[in-house]
């Protein structure tokens, strides 16, 4: 086996292949380009959920930079710990240092933590992975699940049509606490995401970026077809494409309004949409969603 020096000559990656993550996983591809495009001068601190499990399992670690698995609430808590040693050894300069989590630990177990980081602001970029669901534990709900979407703690049946609460709007809760730098991004669009994380990282004090990362096992989909759902995530308009900057939002356009049907189809966790009788209702109600969207980030040039 090449020791890691020899190995970094010829593998470029810092998240190394040979990890568990399943066929078509988005997290795992995201992971990589968020480190392509940060480098090598980071100290990575990642809460528990899939990342940590696929990319982490004793005796061999995926991890080409140093990396800390903290526990599934207190991601944002530990970085700060990180960023704090880091400015009293006066390194801050050349060290950056990103916190990772999934939708779960980002807008429930641990959106305290990150409250309180954002609050204090600490010079770390918070990733959240957003895939929808707990899919590490078994495909519970978050709060970042979308509407009517199956899960094994919302499931379709006679008293209910899936998920019935919206998706939390953690990029706005973010920017509530006066932050300089809040991006949406999809794994879907690599370059977009390249640059605003490396953007994020140019700015100092506390950042945040929400990347869209499709589950063929949670969601019910080919994995070959990871990329081509994302997209339609945010050419439907259900995912928007944005980044606010000192308080200036600039947004990622669709070329034309794509019909929800057309994302919604692929995907096993909303084929109770189209197989059950009066679902035509729930899935007008996903399409005004994308429609407010639209609205609201100024999506369409008219």
């Amino acid at each position: 086996m090449l020791k890691v020096e020899e190995r970094n000559k010829f593998d470029s990656h810092l998240l190394a292949s040979g990890h568990t993550a399943c066929p078509g996983c988005g997290q795992s591809l995201a992971a990589r380009l968020v480190l392509r495009a940060a480098g090598r001068n980071v100290i990575v601190v990642n809460s528990t959920g899939c990342l940590e499990v696929f990319s982490s399992k004793y005796p061999e670690s995926a991890w080409e930079v140093p990396w800390l698995h903290s526990l599934f609430e207190n991601t944002a808590a530990v970085a700060s710990g990180v960023e704090a040693a880091l400015r009293v050894a006066g390194r801050l300069d050349e060290v950056r240092v990103i916190a990772q989590g999934g939708d779960g630990s980002t807008a429930d177990i641990g959106l305290g933590a990150i409250s309180g980081m954002l609050e204090r602001g600490h010079d770390v970029l918070y990733v959240c992975y957003d895939n929808e669901a707990y899919m590490n534990t078994g495909i519970q709900r978050s709060g970042l699940t979308p509407y009517y979407a199956r899960t094994t703690t919302s499931p379709p049946g006679r008293a209910s049509m899936g998920n019935w609460r919206p998706k939390k709007d953690v990029p706005q809760i973010v920017l509530a606490h006066g932050v300089p730098y809040v991006a949406t991004a999809s794994v879907g669009y690599p370059m977009d995401l390249d640059r605003k994380v490396r953007k994020a990282l140019s700015i100092r004090g506390p950042k945040y970026v929400q990347i869209h990362v499709p589950c063929p096992l949670g969601w019910g989909t080919d994995p070959s077809q990871s990329i081509e759902i994302a997209r339609l995530a945010v050419n439907t308009a259900l995912y928007p494409l944005y980044e606010v900057e000192e308080g200036e939002l600039r947004s990622q356009k669709i070329p034309k309004r794509v019909p929800v049907e057309e994302y919604l189809k692929l995907q096993t966790r909303f084929r109770h949409l189209f197989d059950k009788d009066g679902a035509k209702q729930e899935v007008k109600e996903i399409q005004r969603v994308a429609d407010q969207n639209i609205e609201r980030y100024g999506l369409i040039v008219e």
